[in-house]
């Protein structure tokens, strides 16, 4: 690999800022310590979202959230819950959480460009009375996340427009990139190809919730 990573701007937080230029006012003052009724209202519009955690040892992880609108209930201004839906039982991010509790989450809604920035603490739930609000075709979750809010700011829609991530256009088809089966069976090397597909896709079709 060429190059070199320039270390004269590590740790010096004054040298990255003449580096990259300074901040505009809008943006500096943005950031709000509880969720307005923007915020409100864009989670509600919100299907999925992405969830950044880190371990106690420093170790970077951000994992897909994502089901029908409104599925990230908001019990009050400085609070946000997250059920966990069916998955693959690795709990990535609950075991980050049990070690570091600060998360970082960015809302995505369909059609909107623009996204929203939630950062904050978070706790492990699974008191069913808790959970109970965040039924879905008739499952409640074993378990949840609750965020204690502390930041909250919109993102502007740059780096989406510059992916034309909602542009019909822009969509790859399905069948130009291999299937996550095979993809699976030739890394683990634990399956067949035709037996990890079928696995998967029966996932897909009867353990969403």
């Amino acid at each position: 690999m060429s190059g070199t990573i320039d270390d004269t701007i590590l740790g010096v937080p004054e040298a990255l800022r003449t580096h990259v230029g300074a901040i505009r006012p809008m943006a500096e003052h943005k950031v709000l310590p509880r969720l307005d009724h923007f915020a409100r209202d864009f989670i509600a519009l919100s299907p999925f979202l992405v969830l950044a955690s880190m371990d106690a040892e420093g170790r970077a992880d951000a994992s897909p959230r994502g089901d029908a609108p409104g599925f990230v209930r908001i019990p009050d201004d400085a609070t946000l819950l997250i059920p966990d839906r069916r998955g693959n039982n690795r709990v990535d991010s609950f075991g980050n959480v049990l070690g570091n509790p600060g998360v970082g989450l960015i809302f995505f809604v369909p059609g909107i460009d623009e996204t929203l920035r939630v950062n904050g603490r978070a706790a492990l739930v699974t008191s069913a009375e808790m959970l109970a609000p965040l039924v879905a075709q008739g499952k409640v979750p074993v378990t949840g996340l609750r965020v204690a809010v502390e930041e909250v700011f919109f993102h502007c829609a740059k780096a989406l427009m510059r992916a034309k991530l909602w542009s019909p256009e822009a969509q790859v088809e399905r069948k130009s990139f291999p299937s996550l089966g095979r993809i699976l069976a030739e890394q683990t090397g634990t399956a067949s190809v035709a037996d990890a597909e079928r696995s998967t896709e029966e996932a897909y079709r009867t353990r969403l919730y």
